[in-house]
C-alpha cells in the first residue's frame, strides 16, 4: 500500500544542474561529542529557546532550505543500543517538535523539520503536531521520521518489550526480523499520518457567523486506516496544513534487509543518505530508486540529501588542526555513519558539486561545533557556492514545498469524491 495520497500531481521539472539544495542538522553543541566544551559552545544555554532561534535564524541568514532537528525517547548515547551512563558529554534535550513551533514565528522561510520516534508514539498524535507545526510557520512543516530498537526507550512505554542484540552482528535473523519490522511500522505510521492530513478537505471550514455554520461535516472524512501496527479512525482534530501534506522525510543506511532504503522508496518525500563517496553514492541513489519504483512512486517526488559532519575553517589545515584537538579534549577519535569533511569552504564546495552529479538534490550538513561550522556555512560555504551559481541568492517560495520544488498535493478524499461525482 502507497503512503503517499493517490492524487499527488506529476513532479515539477527538475533544477537547473547547477543548483543544489542545503540543509543543516542541528542537535544540541554540535555533532562532535566535545563540541560543548569549545569556546563558542554556549552549554548552559542549550535548554533555552533563545539559543535554538539563534541557531535557526542563522540559518536562515544563510537561505538554507530547512533545518533538522535531532531527538529521541532516552537520553544521548555514545553506545549505539544502550545507555552509556558518561556524564561528559551533553545529555539531555528538549522536545523537537516544540522546539520548531516556538522558533516558526521568528522566522519567515526556512523550512523546519523535528524528528519524531514512530516506534513508540502514535500516528494521530503526530498528525496533528506536524499539522500545527504547517499552521503556525504558515506552511514550512516537515517531519523526520525515525525509528528506535533500543531497549530503554522501550521500557519508557511498557508497551512492548525488544529483544537484546549486538550491533556487531548484523545478520543474525532476530535483528533483521527486527529491523524490518520497525522501518514496516513507520511506513504504517507515515501512511496513517497523511491520511489525516487529508481527512479535512481544503474548504472544510465555512466560518459563517450569518448562518452560524462553522464547518462543513461532509468535508470531513474518516480514514479508517487498518494496518499490522496502527488502527486509526480519524478524522484530523486539526484542519489540514497549509502545504496539505508537510513533508516526509527519514535517515536511511544501507541494510542486508534493505528496509530503510524500501521505507524512503515507499512513503518519504525527501532521503536523509550517507554515502563516503561519488561511487557509494551512485549505487545508493539507484538503490532507492528502484524501491521507489517498486513502491509505484516512480512519478512522485523523492529528494535525496547525502549528509556529511562537517569542521570548516578558512585556512587549510585549520579545520583539521581543530578536529584532531576535539577529538583530544574526547579522549579518542570522533567517527561517523556520514563521511567525514574537514577543510575550507571552496574544497567543501568542490565536494559537494562532485557529489551533487550522482543525483543527490542536495545535502544535510551536520555542523561538528555548531557555535562555529554553522555560521562557516552560513558565511563562508553559502557565498562561495553562491559565486559558482550553485546556490540561491534569495528564497523564492515561502512554504518548504516551494523552495524544493514540489507542488501541493490535491486532497485525496476530496479527489475521490469528486470521481465519483463524475462517474455517477
Amino acid at each position: 500500500m502507497s503512503s503517499a495520497p493517490s492524487a499527488l500531481p506529476s513532479p515539477l521539472p527538475a533544477s537547473t544542474p547547477s543548483s543544489l539544495h542545503l540543509a543543516v542538522a542541528l542537535d544540541g553543541a554540535g555533532w562532535h561529542p566535545a563540541a560543548w566544551r569549545e569556546p563558542e559552545a554556549r552549554p548552559r544555554d542549550l535548554l533555552t529557546a533563545g539559543y535554538w532561534a539563534d541557531l535557526v535564524t542563522e540559518a536562515e541568514r544563510g537561505l538554507l532550505d530547512f533545518v533538522t532537528i535531532e531527538d529521541a525517547l532516552g537520553l544521548q548515547s555514545s553506545h549505539p543500543t544502550e545507555p552509556d551512563e558518561r556524564t561528559d558529554q551533553v545529555r539531555g534535550r528538549l522536545d523537537a517538535v516544540l522546539i520548531a513551533a516556538r522558533v516558526a514565528p521568528l522566522t519567515s522561510h526556512i523550512g523546519l523539520m523535528p524528528t519524531v520516534v514512530a516506534t513508540h508514539t502514535e500516528p494521530f498524535h503526530i498528525s496533528k503536531a506536524i499539522a500545527t507545526l504547517d499552521h503556525v510557520s504558515t506552511g514550512r512543516a516537515g517531519v523526520r521520521v525515525q525509528v528506535s530498537a533500543r531497549r530503554n526507550e522501550a521500557a519508557h512505554f511498557g508497551r512492548r518489550t525488544l529483544p537484546r542484540f549486538r550491533v556487531e552482528d548484523p545478520d543474525s535473523p532476530a535483528l533483521r526480523e527486527l529491523t524490518a519490522d520497525l522501518f514496516d511500522e513507520a511506513a504504517d505510521h507515515v501512511e496513517a499520518v497523511r491520511r489525516l492530513w487529508d481527512s479535512w478537505e481544503d474548504d472544510a471550514e465555512i466560518r459563517d457567523a450569518a448562518t452560524g455554520r462553522f464547518i462543513d461535516r461532509d468535508k470531513l472524512h474518516y480514514i479508517d486506516f487498518e494496518g499490522r501496527h496502527f488502527s486509526v479512525k480519524g478524522p484530523s482534530i486539526t484542519p489540514r496544513p497549509p502545504q496539505g501534506q508537510p513533508l516526509v522525510g527519514a535517515l536511511a543506511h544501507e541494510s542486508v534487509t534493505g528496509a530503510p532504503f524500501r521505507l524512503l522508496g515507499r512513503s518519504a518525500d525527501l532521503g536523509f543518505v550517507t554515502p563516503h563517496d561519488a561511487a557509494q553514492a551512485r549505487t545508493t541513489v539507484a538503490s532507492v530508486r528502484a524501491e521507489q519504483d517498486a513502491a509505484g512512486r516512480a512519478a512522485q517526488p523523492l529528494h535525496l540529501f547525502g549528509d556529511l559532519v562537517v569542521f570548516v575553517d578558512d585556512a587549510p589545515g585549520e579545520a583539521a588542526a581543530r578536529r584532531e584537538r576535539l577529538d583530544g579534549t574526547a579522549g579518542h577519535p570522533y567517527t561517523s555513519d556520514a563521511r567525514i569533511f574537514t577543510g575550507t569552504p571552496a574544497q567543501l564546495a568542490d565536494l559537494l558539486q562532485e557529489l551533487h552529479q550522482t543525483g543527490l538534490a542536495g545535502f544535510r550538513l551536520r555542523p561538528a561545533v555548531v557555535g562555529h561550522d554553522l555560521p562557516a556555512i552560513t558565511r563562508s560555504l553559502v557565498p562561495e557556492l553562491q559565486r559558482r551559481g550553485a546556490f540561491r541568492h534569495a528564497y523564492e517560495a515561502d512554504t518548504l514545498r516551494g523552495l524544493l520544488g514540489l507542488t501541493r498535493p490535491a486532497n485525496r478524499y476530496a479527489a475521490a469524491a469528486a470521481d465519483a461525482v463524475t462517474t455517477a
